[in-house]
């Protein structure tokens, strides 16, 4: 049965969304196209009318979400005037965005594995890096905390190698620890203000 254009760039729509949740969560390679189509509620016999290749989904998936994720840390300072820094570095480094993988930030999702595929998917990645660090700025030169850290590049890569760090800690609160270390870092903080964390209460499933 032909479906309709329209239908066409929905069902197309909802692939990209879909692939954007599965990459984070599994990695490139660990996910087919059945996987891929599957979660989209869609056979893997269309696949082809809509993508040249697996690569060609990578790509187009990680601009979404990476233009999503601009969007919203872009309302996220403009929401958040003079604090806009401290908000973007502690909502990184929060415990909900270490155990919402597929949801979160693709940096520490899938960096490595980018760096290991096609150039169109690199280029993707940087053009996405300079997308962060223009917005960290902007948070940065409206902040009235002179303490905290205003290079770009300093903030977000600290932030994206503390997520890593304290996502593959099995000792939470060894992954507490590196948090909490980055953010008192970045906002040049003498002690943190978060609580003691319960290694019972956050161990994951």
């Amino acid at each position: 049965m032909r479906v309709s254009r329209a239908q066409a760039e929905e069902n197309r729509r909802t692939v990209i969304e879909a692939a954007g949740r599965l990459f984070r969560e599994r990695g490139f390679e660990g996910v087919g196209l059945n996987d891929l189509m599957g979660a989209a509620g869609l056979t893997q016999g269309g696949f082809y009318k809509q993508f040249r290749s697996k690569d060609d989904l990578a790509a187009q998936a990680c601009d979404r979400v990476l233009a999503d994720s601009t969007e919203r840390l872009t309302q996220l300072v403009k929401s958040s005037g003079e604090n806009a820094l401290a908000t973007i570095i502690s909502r990184y480094l929060s415990f909900e965005h270490r155990d919402q993988i597929a949801d979160g930030c693709i940096f520490p999702a899938l960096g490595p594995d980018a760096a290991r595929h096609s150039p169109e998917l690199i280029r993707s990645f940087e053009t996405g890096i300079r997308s962060y660090l223009d917005v960290i700025e902007r948070a940065a030169q409206a902040s009235s905390d002179q303490r905290a850290e205003s290079d770009p590049a300093v903030v977000l890569s600290t932030m994206v190698g503390a997520l890593v760090l304290s996502r593959v800690a099995e000792d939470q609160t060894l992954s507490a620890r590196i948090l909490d270390s980055a953010i008192n870092s970045l906002l040049n903080r003498n002690r943190s203000d978060r609580p003691e964390v319960d290694t019972v209460d956050q161990g994951r499933s």
